[in-house]
């Protein structure tokens, strides 16, 4: 658990190198021009935070690596609970979700592409591809599969880049560069983008895109330790052009309501909805007295 990002960051380079070697960007690249259109990820929010509700990004996950299998027969937690993430879609959207996340990273969070596609067929609602993004192949890939957002990980940039023996060809060590570059290819695709960040120094990077959604992950992903007042320190530092989406860590009405007070409207939660018997009523009940 020392630096769990980095273990990440490892798998997933190997994973997109047998992915080009399975179906080359040109390929990927078609499937994304031709694909239905986006759905507009970044209005969805807005339009929530504009009639003074919480915008909630209701993420569907099966598991983690701090807190192991969520739901399911292979989870300690709750293995009475199915798995099904067009019903679970479907539950966040008639209880008030702004917008979908899903896990879509397999061997860390069993995740897969087929649960995005199957939740946003299931509704009306932009979604989230939810992985470790680093190059534009994984846009591409996003936006063929159905994806109307994705996200960029100041972290995963910045951090040392040795990954081992396989990198990515166009892995710029310019972290900025590197994520203009993608931001540009995700917006042409006509996808938001989400950039998450941890503290000051990732902030300064996020606000240098055009990208209006900035979100704080309370959790620290190399030691998945969690802590609110991780948003509630960089607020400051962020324009009141942004759009500030708080993540992790948002259990109970109490913590909703200290995001609230520092004007802090948009949430992505997952946890706290995939242990519950329906993540759907959970959602509404952590939120009721915020909206």
């Amino acid at each position: 658990m020392s630096d769990i990002l980095k273990k990440i960051l490892v798998t997933k380079v190997a994973e997109v190198v047998a992915a080009k070697t399975k179906t080359p960007l040109t390929e990927i690249m078609a499937a994304a021009k031709s694909t239905t259109p986006a759905r507009n990820f970044f209005a969805a929010i807005q339009n929530k935070i504009t009639a003074g509700q919480s915008a909630v990004i209701a993420e569907i996950k099966q598991a983690s690596p701090s807190k192991g299998v969520l739901r399911g027969p292979e989870s300690a937690h709750a293995p009475h609970l199915s798995f099904n993430p067009a019903e679970i879609a479907t539950t966040y959207e008639k209880h008030g979700a702004a917008c979908l996340s899903i896990l879509t990273d397999r061997q860390y969070f069993m995740g897969d592409s087929e649960y995005l596609q199957q939740a946003r067929a299931a509704c009306q609602l932009p979604v989230l591809r939810k992985d470790f993004i680093l190059e534009e192949y994984q846009i591409a890939e996003a936006r063929a599969m159905g994806a109307d957002c994705i996200l960029l990980i100041v972290a995963a940039f910045t951090m040392d880049n040795d990954f081992g023996a396989e990198k990515l060809d166009n892995f710029d060590p310019n972290a900025l560069e590197q994520m203009s570059k993608l931001e540009a290819l995700a917006h042409e695709l006509g996808m938001s983008i989400l950039v998450e960040v941890h503290n000051a120094k990732e902030l300064s990077l996020a606000l240098q895109l055009k990208t209006p959604l900035v979100g704080i992950n309370n959790r620290n992903l190399r030691t998945f330790e969690t802590h609110l007042d991780t948003t509630l320190q960089l607020l400051e530092q962020i324009p009141n052009d942004r759009v500030i989406v708080t993540e992790s860590g948002i259990h109970t009405p109490r913590d909703v309501a200290l995001m609230r007070q520092h004007n802090v409207n948009a949430f992505l939660v997952g946890e706290a909805f995939m242990r519950a018997d329906d993540p759907g009523v959970e959602l509404a009940r952590l939120f009721s007295s915020s909206n």
